[in-house]
């Protein structure tokens, strides 16, 4: 059954950014199916419409037999959302294996098994840019060459590269700047310390930070999979940037906090708490949040991109200020007992 060229397919669908996406899908009228582990919490994936099917990337032989299985008696998927991807990670050679290596992998079976999408949309990051214009602030855009310094955004730049190389798999990449959202944890535990009195920031240099709520992230998802624009890739991202000073402002004003100590961090002492923080991650098998790759993110002064062309070429313009998505997430944040 070719229902109506709807049938669509979510790697990642587990994470942060996959349940939102998935959510957006089934609005918008797509036969959805959400790609899990066996292991994959699925307290945000409630919804009865959602199909599941569990997919092993660590294993060759078993995601062949289960893509190989389900498109003889499904069909197979009209379009392709690949959202699955690390960001943090004890080994960095894990980076590689499942940034790149996991796409190509996929990629190459279903082309084995002659079930290629007919578009794939793969989620990336801005980190592919590397640092950028720190001196005037000039926005990254899609003139200029990625340089990534981290191996994060080397490992989603090999991804993006491979899909370029691909003829046969049309597809379109979304570059995302720092998404936050209910259930996201990364910049709650910023707003957690502003909450307890403290706003910690780093580096005494003006830094301009770019931010696009989680929401945004699936309406420019469903944007992509619409207008099907081909070899392409754009900046996802509220269009304009905010000071760490404007965002601990909009925190309090939302968490009605009148006094909080700004706390600067010198360099020197970020780069040597993500060290240790590493090596402790390391040892504990555990990744840490604070690391190599992400002292050199928090160093980056300049966050700033052009989304025209995603307006232009997508139809997505950001709907959510960060003003907006703060007082929706911290409302969450706030029912659901996190704050």
């Amino acid at each position: 059954m070719d229902n109506n060229g709807k049938r669509l397919l979510i790697t990642g669908a587990g994470g942060f950014i996959g349940g939102y996406i998935v959510a957006a899908a089934l609005e918008c009228g797509y036969e959805t199916w959400a790609a899990v582990r066996k292991t994959t919490n699925r307290e945000f994936l409630q919804d009865e419409r959602i199909r599941f099917i569990e997919l092993d990337f660590t294993d060759e032989e078993s995601l062949a037999t289960t893509l190989r299985e389900h498109v003889n008696q499904h069909g197979p998927w009209h379009h392709l959302v690949h959202n699955l991807g690390a960001t943090k990670c004890t080994n960095y050679l894990d980076f590689e294996r499942i940034n790149h290596g996991y796409l190509r992998l996929l990629v190459e079976t279903l082309r084995t098994i002659q079930a290629l999408p007919r578009h794939l949309v793969f989620i990336s990051s801005l980190s592919v840019m590397g640092p950028g214009d720190e001196q005037q602030y000039t926005p990254f855009t899609g003139d200029n060459v990625p340089q990534p310094n981290t191996r994060y955004g080397t490992s989603k730049l090999k991804a993006e590269v491979f899909l370029q190389s691909q003829a046969d798999v049309p597809h379109t990449i979304l570059r995302l700047t720092g998404v936050y959202g209910p259930h996201e944890r990364d910049y709650f535990m910023m707003m957690k310390s502003i909450k307890r009195g403290f706003d910690f920031s780093v580096g005494f240099r003006k830094q301009m930070l770019t931010f696009v709520y989680v929401k945004d992230v699936a309406q420019a998802v469903m944007c992509a999979l619409a207008h099907k624009p081909q070899g392409r890739a754009f900046f996802i991202s509220e269009p304009r940037a905010y000071t760490q000073q404007e965002f601990r402002q909009l925190v309090c004003r939302q968490l009605g906090k009148r006094w909080v100590v700004p706390v600067t961090c010198p360099l020197w002492l970020v780069r040597t708490v993500c060290a240790v923080a590493e090596w402790w991650g390391k040892l504990t098998l555990k990744p840490s949040t604070l690391n190599g790759d992400k002292f050199k993110i928090l160093k980056q002064r300049n966050w700033l991109c052009d989304t025209t062309p995603a307006r232009q070429h997508l139809g997505f313009t950001a709907q959510y200020t960060l003003e907006r998505g703060l007082q929706e997430a911290i409302e969450w944040y706030r029912q659901a007992g996190w704050l």
